[in-house]
């Protein structure tokens, strides 16, 4: 009967098609990759299409100690791999030469066995790593891991294992720093993503360039909310990995990473759904850390504060870049939204409206539908309780074209405007654009953005048939 009701329905509603979204991957100069990393993605079978790829194996082989940070998702049911994650970073004080990344399976809320399953995943990476002077010894594992996938089912513990191992036989081997490499560990993150989503970039501090290279994955169930490690000294599917040649100190990259993620991935919806697994891990290997042939101290806060908040910039334009690319890619998006709220009491004000804004269900569809129903964009406004009070009279929306024409202001100091919804049309009509909300706040105010896309048929097609 509801397939009847849906064919009615198609019948006297335009279905758009999902736009292409290949373009948003192109092939990067290999000289781009920071130095000390290999890297590959291999197919084990966790997947049931053949020849895909489903495990990824990223190293540090850099002479020097690797210092690592992570975002953990603050969901109360954390797969294995981010229980096991959060455990070797603590122990290892946040140190570690290795990331393992499974697809198609999520290893998430698989009990004692999954455990078992994330610690073997680890502790077969660890073999792996060249043996150097950067070589720490731990009781613990040097390898943190990835996992996204199906929640509820157990690894093919086996074949991931099977395919690990083969990178110990030099007649196998597929790891390495070229494009090929990086691209193969990128493509081994996917699960309904339609393209590998990696991008590197060069950077100087005092005088000195370093690379950043990262690739991340996620195209449904994708909210995330994700703070610092819970264990250890140190201060979601969405998953990230960051590579950079820089000399960071632990307690610094971490700092740096929190502070990124809040802007970047911790502010991105595309259908307000926070996973089980989503993580973002940074590692910094030193490999670059030269400057005249002289060895290069770790950059930290506290003995070099510029040069922190250059690398933290830095990290932070990069995880915003990375982070944008999730929510193009989000199941069966048409549409790229940059949501701004400006003129609010506190940053986390700004950015619990927008968030607000960009998993309204209503608002969503009404961009799916290039329906400028700026009612709804005001109603998610209102539901949102923030630290001082809001002044209706002083709230203004305006719709930002992306091609730099004339915007649309639809609501003005609280007074509806008299809407040209051919304009209006003509902004919606464009696959990229923004809705700015000023909550009218004066002197001082803070602002905060948010990404999000549209809800299309497609999503609710590819998430009504995800585990067959």
């Amino acid at each position: 009967m509801s397939r009847l009701v849906f064919k009615r329905f198609s019948s006297t509603i335009t279905i758009k098609s999902t736009p292409s979204k290949a373009h948003h991957h192109q092939p990067i100069p290999s000289s781009s990759f920071p130095s000390g990393f290999i890297l590959t993605g291999l197919h084990a079978g966790v997947k049931k299409k053949a020849g895909v790829l489903d495990v990824g194996v990223i190293l540090s082989t850099s002479e020097r100690p690797t210092s690592a940070a992570a975002c953990f998702t603050r969901n109360a049911f954390k797969a294995a791999p981010v229980i096991i994650s959060e455990q070797i970073l603590g122990e290892n004080a946040g140190r570690a030469r290795a990331v393992v990344v499974n697809s198609g399976c999520a290893n998430a809320v698989t009990g004692a066995q999954g455990i078992e399953d994330a610690w073997a995943m680890a502790k077969e990476t660890d073999a792996l790593l060249p043996q150097n002077s950067s070589s720490q010894h731990s009781t613990t594992s040097q390898t943190l891991v990835l996992s996204t996938g199906v929640i509820g089912q157990n690894l093919p513990i086996s074949k991931i294992l099977s395919a690990i191992r083969s990178q110990r036989d030099e007649k196998q081997q597929t790891l390495g720093n070229d494009f090929g490499s990086w691209e193969r560990a990128a493509k081994a993150f996917m699960t309904t993503d339609t393209f590998p989503k990696l991008r590197a970039r060069r950077f100087s501090i005092n005088g000195v360039e370093y690379r950043m290279a990262g690739m991340d994955k996620g195209a449904g169930m994708i909210h995330p909310d994700m703070g610092p490690p819970a264990l250890g000294p140190l201060h979601a599917t969405l998953l990230g990995c960051i590579m950079t040649d820089a000399a960071i100190s632990p307690r610094s990259l971490q700092r740096a990473l929190t502070y990124a993620v809040e802007r970047s991935f911790n502010s991105i919806s595309v259908d307000g759904d926070m996973s089980t697994n989503d993580t973002i891990l940074l590692l910094a290997n030193g490999a670059a850390a030269e400057k005249n042939g002289v060895r290069l101290e770790e950059i930290d806060e506290e003995t070099d504060k510029e040069a922190f908040e250059v690398f933290k910039k830095e990290l932070t334009d990069f995880t915003v870049d990375l982070a944008k690319l999730v929510v193009r890619d989000g199941e069966g998006a048409t549409k790229f939204v940059t949501v701004t709220v400006k003129g609010a009491p506190t940053y986390e004000d700004a950015h619990r409206v927008a968030s607000r804004i960009s998993t309204s269900a209503l608002v969503k569809t009404a961009l799916y539908g290039e329906d400028a129903n700026w009612g709804r964009v005001l109603a998610a406004t209102g539901s949102v309780p923030l630290s001082s009070p809001l002044h209706p009279n002083k709230v203004s929306v305006t719709f930002m074209p992306s091609d730099g024409t004339t915007p649309l202001p639809v609501l003005v100091n609280g007074e509806p405007e008299k809407v040209d919804e051919k304009r209006a049309s003509e902004i919606l009509s464009l696959e990229d654009f923004e809705i700015l909300v000023d909550l009218g706040g004066g002197e001082g105010a803070e602002a905060a953005q948010y990404w999000t896309c549209d809800f299309s048929y497609e999503y609710v097609r590819i998430n009504g048939d995800y585990r067959s």
